[in-house]
């Protein structure tokens, strides 16, 4: 990894410590990626989330001097910099210019530690730079995934043996008639018989509460032996003699010592008897055994930390797939699942247990599924499990789904699963949303699974040829191969479906810039995103270019060969799948789409619908809850409102839909 030191050696960056800045303290501070920021977006608040640790932030369009809210707004940035571990601030100023940082920020910046550079290469320089940070964090993180598997593939099996230690530590009580323990800080690896642990935690908490002073003549014989010094000449400590009052003697000390290496976290070997005291030959065994003991300790280590990056690697992975990354997730899992990540589609299961049951579970969902797909824990829910499976062409059965459904059976009532559909691997947070919203049906169920399957998504039942050319009509003033255009279509399906502030998060962008491409988008196709039907339309729109991997079908169009969203609503496909959404509802004796009817009529407003049905407003809510169960849907979501805007328009006409010219789709 690239230091601070390295940085300002590359003649390029034209990059130095800031007059009045102690450069040696901070040469060999580590660099792992460069993040940019201009003046006018600092004055505005910004950065608005938390930095890498480690990052060098490059401050840009900054003035002769630094005076008045720059000032201040500059010392907050260096406060906010020390908080988040980074590297230092880099000012991009003209060559020649005199210092401008002020006496009031340098010393800020000495009291928090956050070095101040100054640097005249032009933008294009530190974008290489950039690009270079990038690729060798992706290098040295790769080469670590790589040495750690192939560490793992070379571990013996019997040194990987979880029970190894066990018969070890049973052999070597009933060859002494001794008790055994094998313990690190923390935890119990092997006792033999199993109450050791209690007998022999008395001796280790004697010895580190009265150390070398408390007379335990009538106690049992003890020796300890950390294992990391087993293969030494140095005789096993001897514990009793340490707590029995004689004196400070050289075993006293080592028996200090294994105390204290258990203290730094080192394994230990403890082995106790009341008569007789241990002999030589006693001692020679333990010494043996303390050996073995060893190399299975740093056998069990290594496979410990190589498990560790695997499962880094595999929750790194599926980071990047979330955030669209799908080529750096492919490298980052061709050493230890070469071909996985290989297929563009993908499905996502969410299998949800008690907190202390989920490692457990986790393990049998790897075991279930074979290889076939990522399993990871969510480090955002302490009780759900993550299972990505890429969807292979031409695939024959549903094995993974198969698997999972039935080890959620065995479970029984505290597990529940949901997953999604099909989507291409770049949505796979959207493949994630759908799965999470599965599993939260999945509770209502008997069997607590709910698995979405393409026959209930609207987007499948349509004609794809004629859906595409509809969405394409209707969103051709975004289609253009400008950059605005390209940056409003990236926009629009993650504005739309979540508020700016949430969309601005996951977009990587301001609130400010996604507020302003959505009202260009709307201008563009005459559209209100205020309400829901405009926002439903558009949506279907963009998710019928998006191309979900579906199988083609070859259905007749009412209307004529030019598609209207109206033609292709009624098709009987899109009536029967409309029938089958709402067939549950319509016999619910509350009258739930009357509520739903004007609830959207409403724009998702609870209010205004609780006033024109003259009912309350919690008994609004609750329609929409028994709503929500019967169509297994999620109606805080775009794509639930959309469902249900649709399912209502095909069946009833009792909600507009906005085709490609504008106008309402009306059922007679």
């Amino acid at each position: 990894m690239l230091t601070l030191g390295a940085l300002v050696g590359r003649v390029e960056l034209e990059l130095a410590f800031a007059g009045g800045v102690a450069a040696t303290p901070h040469e060999a501070v580590r660099v792992a990626g460069l993040a940019t920021l201009t003046l006018p977006q600092l004055l505005e608040g910004e950065p608005q989330r938390r930095l890498e640790p480690g990052s060098l932030v490059l401050l840009t369009e900054m003035p002769f001097r630094l005076r008045g809210r720059a000032e201040v707004a500059l010392e907050t940035l260096l406060e906010q910099l020390a908080l988040d571990g980074c590297a230092g601030l880099a000012v991009s100023v003209l060559s020649g210019a005199h210092q401008p940082f002020s006496l009031a920020v340098r010393e800020v910046s000495a009291a928090l530690g956050v070095p101040l550079l100054t640097t005249t290469a032009p933008p294009r320089q530190w974008v290489r730079a950039g690009r270079d940070l990038t690729e060798r964090r992706l290098a040295e993180a790769e080469a670590r995934a790589g040495q750690l598997t192939t560490l793992v593939q070379q571990l013996p099996t019997r040194a990987a043996d979880p029970e190894a230690m066990q018969r070890i530590a049973d052999w070597l009580a009933r060859a002494l008639r001794a008790q055994v323990l094998v313990s690190e800080p923390g935890s119990v690896l092997a006792a033999s018989p199993e109450t050791a642990a209690e007998a022999l935690a008395e001796a280790f908490l004697r010895g580190h509460r009265e150390g070398l002073a408390h007379d335990r003549s009538q106690g049992p014989h003890t020796r300890l032996i950390p294992l990391s010094s087993a293969g030494d000449a140095q005789p096993p400590a001897p514990a009793d003699d340490a707590w029995g009052g004689r004196g400070a003697t050289a075993g006293d000390l080592a028996a200090v010592g294994a105390v204290s290496a258990a203290d730094a976290g080192n394994t230990v070997l403890a082995v106790a008897r009341r008569s007789p005291p241990f002999d030589d030959a006693d001692l020679r065994l333990m010494r043996h055994a303390a050996r073995l003991l060893g190399l299975l300790d740093q056998a069990r280590r290594e496979h410990r930390a190589a498990a560790d990056a695997a499962h880094a690697a595999r929750m790194a992975a599926v980071e990047l797939l979330l955030d669209a990354e799908v080529d750096k997730a492919r490298r980052v899992m061709a050493t230890q699942a070469p071909g996985l990540l290989t297929p563009d589609a993908v499905r996502v299961f969410v299998v949800e247990t008690p907190q202390d049951r989920r490692d457990a579970v986790l393990l049998r969902c790897e075991a279930g599924t074979a290889g076939r797909a990522l399993v990871v824990a969510d480090p955002r829910e302490d009780r759900r499990i993550l299972v990505v499976e890429p969807i292979r062409p031409r695939r024959t059965g549903d094995a993974v789904a198969t698997a999972l459904t039935r080890l959620v059976a065995e479970l029984g009532a505290d597990a529940s699963l949901g997953g999604s559909g099909t989507h291409p691997m770049v949505m796979l947070a959207d493949a994630l949303q759908e799965a999470i919203t599965a599993q939260r049906f999945a509770l209502r169920r008997p069997d607590a699974v709910a698995l979405s399957a393409q026959s209930t998504d609207l987007v499948s039942v349509l004609p794809r040829d004629a859906a595409r050319r509809w969405a394409r009509g209707l969103l051709d003033p975004l289609l253009g191969p400008d950059a605005q255009g390209e940056q409003m279509r990236d926009t629009l399906p993650t504005a739309l479906a979540f508020p700016y502030a949430v969309a601005a998060r996951r977009l990587r962008v301001h609130r400010n810039t996604v507020r302003r491409r959505v009202a260009k988008a709307a201008e563009l196709l005459d559209m209100d995103f205020a309400t829901v039907r405009d926002r439903a339309t558009v949506g279907l729109a963009l998710d019928l270019l998006a191309d979900r991997h579906r199988p083609e079908r070859s259905l007749t169009l009412v209307g004529g060969a030019t598609p209207t969203l109206e033609s292709l609503l009624a098709s009987p496909e899109a009536r029967a799948w409309a029938d089958n959404l709402l067939c549950g509802a319509r016999g619910d004796r509350r009258n739930l789409l009357a509520t739903a009817t004007v609830w959207l009529a409403h724009d998702a407003h609870i209010e205004p619908t609780a006033r024109a049905l003259g009912l309350s407003e919690f008994t609004v809510r609750s329609h929409l809850r028994a709503l929500e169960g019967h169509m297994a849907r999620d109606l805080g979501s775009l794509g639930g409102l959309r469902d249900l805007q649709f399912s209502l328009h095909i069946l009833n006409g009792e909600v507009g839909s906005t085709d490609l010219r504008g106008d309402l789709c009306s059922t007679p």
